[in-house]
């Protein structure tokens, strides 16, 4: 986090605010643009600026840890991850294993209605063209097709992974310009629910699998592409 705080100026908590409320907001804040990798998180200032407890704030620290957006650095504390093609790589890994593994489930009448719900919100909110609403939207699709294991662990599993993936469709989404071509989204995302509708199951992962790999491949062209005028952490693999 900045020094001057200026990540969370104007931000206000309400005495009912807990921890996980608050990795929200930070949360928020990261991907808005507020932070950039590297920020220091300071505990104290936050506790200070929002008045609340360095305790909470320390959970919604750990809160952050975990969901991949924040790291703890030897004399610097908390801060803002600086992502890497590894980093990438782990995050989509586990998505594809998730997704389609969920996939390759005959899906039952009632979720493909839900998927179906999911897909016209999205298209929906690629009207708004609000990018963080449409990733959220994005996101809460992907996050059906994982319910289909019927898992409750495995859906609060992939509820904190999204967190870092939120952060690297945010990066696709304003770099990649997806909005301009909402079309496109749409139509990857409407091959997956035709696959899942119509099946068999091994279309609907092999629909699944092309669309996450061909997200990431572009994602880690973008981050690559950073690097070129921003050398550092973003290095790409040998």
């Amino acid at each position: 986090m900045l020094d001057s705080m200026a990540g969370i100026e104007g931000a206000i908590l309400h005495r009912t605010t807990t921890a996980q409320q608050l990795a929200d907001l930070l949360s928020e804040r990261i991907l808005a643009g507020a932070f950039t990798p590297g920020d220091r998180l300071r505990e104290s200032a936050i506790a200070t600026e929002l008045g609340v407890a360095r305790n909470t704030v320390r959970e919604a620290v750990r809160v952050l840890e975990l969901g991949g957006l924040v790291r703890y650095e030897v004399n610097r504390g908390a801060v803002v991850i600086s992502p890497t093609t590894e980093s990438l790589d782990a995050v989509y890994t586990a998505r594809e294993r998730l997704e389609t593994a969920a996939a390759a489930r005959p899906a039952t009448a009632e979720q493909i209605a839900r998927l179906e719900t999911a897909y016209t919100n999205l298209a929906t909110a690629t009207r708004s063209h609000d990018t963080r609403h449409v990733v959220e939207v994005d996101l809460a699709f992907h996050a059906t097709i994982v319910s289909f294991l019927e898992s409750a662990r495995l859906d609060l599993f992939y509820a904190e992974l999204t967190r870092e993936l939120r952060y690297y469709l945010m990066v696709l989404s304003v770099e990649d310009r997806e909005l301009d071509k909402p079309r496109a989204l749409l139509r990857e995302h409407k091959a997956i629910l035709d696959a899942v509708r119509t099946g068999p199951p091994e279309t609907a992962v092999v629909a699944v699998r092309a669309h996450i790999h061909d997200n990431a491949k572009r994602v880690t062209e973008i981050l690559i592409a950073r690097t070129q005028t921003q050398p550092g952490p973003l290095a790409a693999r040998p």
